[in-house]
């Protein structure tokens, strides 16, 4: 799932454009979760590639780690939850976005 491929447009009284944010979930603690300390040059996309083998799933790595602000550099140092299902992260932002 691509995560801008349903992103909305909203159009306002003057007919101007706008296109919806996407909403992100708050994803679940698990047992099976992984835990690493972020490294100098780590990123969430280099995580998401590394641990989920796709790198526009950072948002479920910055998502878990209160992120979601924050550019796609984590704090060296930081120690970072990586949730153990990306499934699980994926059914919640469909459920969220679905109807925007």
């Amino acid at each position: 799932m691509r995560r801008y491929e349903k992103i909305g447009i909203r159009v306002d009284k003057e007919n101007r454009k706008y296109y919806s944010n996407s909403i992100y979930p708050t994803i679940p603690e698990s047992e099976d979760d992984i835990y690493v300390i972020a490294s100098e040059g780590d990123r969430y996309d280099k995580l998401a590639l590394q641990f989920y083998n796709d790198s526009t799933l950072w948002w479920i790595i910055a998502s878990s780690n209160n992120g979601e602000r924050a550019g796609l550099i984590p704090t060296p140092g930081l120690q970072l939850r990586i949730p153990a299902s990306k499934s699980i992260a994926l059914k919640l932002y469909r459920e969220i976005n679905k109807s925007r």
